[in-house]
């Protein structure tokens, strides 16, 4: 990933955090051409060290590909928006600002007990915040002995860790200023959440 290097996050706890808060990811397989599916991938382990975990469906085209020590990159992506250089004091170019996390990583297949647990713990991650959640082991067995054989479930053990936020560090103070004031002004909940990173980002009030 190409990376400026006052927009390098390579620290441990921002990308563990990242991950964590962006789950829904891009999943790149090198076949016959780049295959890319869109799914949620997790995290198992702690900071200091960690692997991230999902499935994809049997009919999925990347289930020829998805073989034990093949390389994956995995694409996580934070806010995202343009910033129009209206905005700013002084004539300049416009831009984008975006946090992401690249992770490339080995494939190691799941066993029928390590899908069924990885499962669980996604639905949990998810269900707990509902009003009247419904877990795993709530699914009728019917029916999870019927969907079951058509995923396979997959780990992927990082080798190569790459995070970046161009979050309009370096800019004046004004022009910061005036940015987060657009962003979060705005309808779009995305452009607010930008708005929120840039202003943590450079110590904004």
């Amino acid at each position: 990933m190409y990376r400026a290097s006052k927009y390098q996050k390579d620290d441990k706890d921002f990308i563990y955090s990242f991950i964590e808060h962006h789950p829904f990811a891009t999943f790149v397989l090198n076949g016959e051409r780049l295959l890319a599916t869109h799914i949620p991938i997790l995290l198992e382990g702690e900071v200091s060290g960690w692997r991230l975990f999902s499935h994809i469906a049997n009919h999925n085209e990347q289930l020829k590909y998805l073989k034990e020590g093949a390389e994956a990159l995995v694409i996580f992506q934070g806010a995202n928006a343009y910033i129009s250089s209206s905005w700013y004091k002084e004539k300049d170019i416009s831009t984008w600002d975006y946090s992401a996390v690249h992770v490339n990583a080995k494939i190691k297949l799941q066993t029928a007990e390590e899908l069924e647990n990885s499962l669980k713990e996604l639905v949990s991650k998810f269900e707990k915040k509902q009003d009247k959640p419904l877990y795993y082991d709530n699914i009728p067995r019917k029916m999870l002995d019927e969907h079951l054989p058509l995923i396979t479930g997959f780990w992927l053990e990082p080798y190569k860790v790459e995070g970046i936020a161009k979050l309009h560090q370096a800019y004046p103070k004004h022009d910061i200023e005036e940015v987060t004031k657009h962003l979060l002004s705005s309808e779009d909940t995305m452009k607010n959440d930008l708005g929120q990173a840039i202003k943590k980002e450079n110590n904004i009030k």
